[in-house]
């Protein structure tokens, strides 16, 4: 089954300070790489621009901030594998609300430190899409032929 995939990439100035045995360390910079691998539900033809616009209008939120001050950081350790879980789920739900699947997320705080997140097998498809069958197979087959990839690799 033929599918495409897109990635997504969006800068993030934010700084942050992480509890490291219940010490609250150095309050640090961050221009956070966010990557996003997606997939369109339809065939339609994908207008870059909206889905861009929309992601980087929910980021500014967080650009230029400390973190720390910031739901729901104000409340959990804002350590990059924390930042990456929430991100997830927020811009999954946005993506989804718009016809897109994230099948995955990357963070990165500096070029050589990244955690990733690959949410293929989380996908819940019959809660999402039961209404329609055309859209569930192109789904489920996109997401099984993505896990298929990633185990090869």
């Amino acid at each position: 089954m033929k599918y495409n995939q897109y990635r997504f990439k969006f800068y993030l100035n934010a700084a942050h300070s992480i509890f490291l045995n219940g010490v609250l360390g150095d309050k640090h910079p961050h221009t956070w790489e966010i990557t996003i691998n997606t997939i369109k539900i339809n065939d339609s033809f994908v207008i870059f621009n909206d889905v861009e616009k929309k992601i980087d209008k929910y980021l500014q939120g967080f650009q230029d901030i400390y973190l720390n001050d910031t739901e729901p950081f104000n409340k959990i350790n804002p350590t990059l594998e924390n930042i990456c879980v929430y991100f997830k789920e927020t811009l999954g739900k946005l993506l989804s609300k718009n016809g897109w699947v994230l099948l995955s997320i990357e963070i990165s705080e500096t070029p050589t430190r990244s955690y990733i997140i690959d949410v293929g097998d989380e996908v819940k498809y019959e809660s999402a899409y039961e209404d329609n069958t055309s859209q569930m197979k192109y789904l489920k087959d996109a997401v099984k032929n993505k896990i298929e990839r990633m185990k090869k690799i």
